[in-house]
């Protein structure tokens, strides 16, 4: 059963391009662990919000993958990078795990 994260968050407008290449570099790290999709979507009415989904084969497989990615050095430093272009004022980060029932 495919195995989807989705996370939302409040990035800066003035930070997307740097959040962009953050997210690019963090793929390339998960692929070289997981098989996974990833989408961003930029909310419409709020230029701040965004989402994150991502799609695994497995939550076991996810969650073998995630032991590697953690150990990986960059990682890490991709994060706190990622945390410097989230809002000042909202800097949380909403997590959700579901399984992917249907797709067309």
């Amino acid at each position: 059963m495919l195995y989807v994260k989705v996370y939302e968050f409040f990035i800066q407008e003035d930070k997307v391009e740097q959040y962009f290449n953050i997210q690019n570099r963090a793929v390339e790290l998960y692929k070289k662990h997981l098989n996974c999709e990833v989408m961003y979507l930029q909310c419409t009415t709020d230029k701040t919000k965004w989402m994150e989904f991502s799609k695994y084969v497995s939550e076991e497989n996810y969650k073998e993958g995630l032991s590697k990615i953690n150990i990986e050095p960059e990682i890490q430093s991709l994060f706190k990078q990622f945390e410097s272009c989230l809002l000042p004022e909202n800097q949380k980060i909403e997590e959700y795990n579901y399984y992917l029932r249907m797709e067309k």
